[in-house]
């Protein structure tokens, strides 16, 4: 179930990873919560990359634009990357370049980091596994399982399973679109992000989250002029609905379950 934004979408975050301590597998969805609270301006992931367990990250960081920060172990068994996470954190926080921090990690060491920064009014979360020490949780504004990251990656997948399986069935021996053109992995993304707790999510939100995603989507590369028009004609997949508020007509848009 997706959180309700605690910040303007606006906002600028920094997500900082110690890439030691988190799945490269997940990248996405962490994008996704990170982004339910801003604009995720700063992407930076810790580690030391000339060891073979950080292979898993190098594919994935290049496709979400995520700058490797390389730390050595200067010593067997000490993890030098806690030191330099916490160093750039604090240098971003000082710096305003910001508006809030995610701290991807389940290590008890970023406990007086999230405290730090949640003390000088600045928005905090973390993501971490359901072993992360309850100190760092609550050190948090708000704290994100991955064990439920896994869970809805897993419903994803099933649901883009099934639209490409429903998708070959009416298509018959026509040949089907790439998988590059198919642009609901990247709306229902963006959805995920601009969603309140009502399950709409206001259309203006979501069409900033969607260069989140990806900032060459264009509506008219599926012979759309606007992406109200697009979302209007996938019917079978989004429904619209209009509210005026203060005399502003705010169109609203959710996914089809």
């Amino acid at each position: 179930m997706a959180n309700q934004p605690l910040t303007n979408g606006r906002q600028r975050i920094a997500v900082l990873i110690d890439g030691d301590n988190a799945q490269s597998a997940l990248l996405p969805q962490m994008l996704v919560e990170a982004g339910r609270h801003g604009q995720v301006t700063v992407r930076r992931i810790y580690g030391d990359w000339t060891t073979s367990n950080m292979n898993s990250w190098k594919e994935t960081l290049n496709y979400h634009a995520f700058q490797p920060i390389q730390q050595f172990r200067y010593t067997v068994g000490k993890n030098a990357t806690d030191s330099a996470m916490i160093i750039d954190a604090m240098d971003i926080m000082h710096s305003g370049v910001v508006d809030g921090f995610c701290l991807v990690s389940s290590d008890s060491d970023y406990t007086r980091l999230a405290t730090r920064i949640r003390e000088t009014g600045i928005f905090v979360m973390g993501i971490g596994e359901k072993k992360t020490p309850k100190a760092f949780v609550n050190a948090c504004d708000l704290f994100v399982y991955t064990e439920n990251l896994v869970e809805e990656k897993k419903a994803v997948q099933q649901k883009r399973t099934q639209a490409s399986r429903a998708k070959k069935a009416t298509a018959g021996n026509a040949e089907t679109e790439k998988e590059e053109a198919d642009p609901m992995p990247v709306l229902s993304q963006a959805f995920e992000m601009a969603v309140g707790q009502d399950g709409w999510a206001r259309l203006d939100v979501m069409g900033n989250a969607i260069y989140q995603v990806d900032p060459g989507f264009d509506p008219r590369t599926y012979g759309h002029k606007q992406l109200s028009r697009m979302l209007n004609k996938l019917k079978d997949r989004f429904e619209m609905r209009t509210q005026d508020i203060d005399g502003q007509l705010i169109f609203y848009v959710r996914m089809k379950e």
